[in-house]
């Protein structure tokens, strides 16, 4: 098992994207394995180039908004947009990264851990730290019997359980943390899983993107998501129904 440095949900937001990827542990991984919703944010376009400049260390995972900048952007989207940024953010990518984009695999395996956004089999469904046996172990139902840790994203809720003898891990959220402060992410080692949280001046990241984003909702988006934290309460609260299967 190599060393990996999971990255979820960076949302499109450069400051906290370079706070991370600026840290020791994530410096020195061999793997960085991006869990999905990368881009969908307000600085879509320079958060995947930077990305795509790691090169062949960095391990990228489809999340749901991905999938739909991809769907938005070549015209196919159904139905309402779950937010302002992301009809904004998909225009605002080129086509290649377009295609990047639609070309990412929903989960991936290294070792005996696998990879994903939201669960393996779905890449928006939502399970939660606290989610009884019987709800993990139907989302589980189709994992192969090999696998002994399963890290996604999602909820921008960090925790690690067992589960039937399985770690499951959640990596949190680089870009839109909820329940305490700074952009979260994992390591994942042959020795376990360490949760982690990389140090981020907030007000200097959100007057940065006022500065550098043309989103027309970026002030906005900002005092919501970067200079205010919603707590894990609010967010348990908010994510359980949508939880209970």
């Amino acid at each position: 098992m190599a060393t990996v440095a999971v990255l979820a949900d960076v949302h499109g937001v450069l400051p906290a994207l370079e706070a991370v990827l600026a840290e020791g542990d994530v410096l020195a991984a061999e793997v960085i394995v991006l869990a999905g919703d990368i881009a969908s944010g307000p600085q879509p376009v320079e958060t995947l180039d930077l990305l795509t400049r790691l090169g062949e260390r960095v391990v990228w995972v489809r999340g749901n908004a991905d999938r739909e900048l991809v769907e938005m952007a070549r015209g196919q989207f159904d139905g309402e947009a779950p937010d302002a940024v992301s009809p904004w953010a998909a225009g605002e990518l080129r086509a290649d990264q377009v295609e990047l984009l639609a070309g990412l695999p929903t989960t991936v395996t290294i070792g005996d851990a696998l990879f994903c956004h939201a669960t393996p089999r779905d890449d928006e469904e939502m399970v939660l730290v606290d989610s009884p046996i019987s709800r993990w172990a139907t989302v589980f139902s189709g994992v192969p019997a090999n696998i002994r840790t399963v890290v996604c994203g999602h909820t921008h809720m960090p925790f690690a359980r067992q589960v039937d003898r399985r770690l499951v891990v959640n990596a949190g959220s680089v870009g839109m943390p909820y329940g305490a402060p700074g952009p979260s992410w994992a390591l994942v080692t042959p020795d376990g899983v360490q949760l982690r949280r990389a140090p981020l001046d907030t007000v200097k990241a959100a007057e940065r993107i006022v500065a550098e984003s043309t989103y027309p909702g970026r002030e906005d988006w900002v005092a919501e998501y970067l200079l205010t934290n919603y707590s894990d309460t609010e967010a348990l609260e908010a994510f359980r129904p949508r939880a209970e299967g």
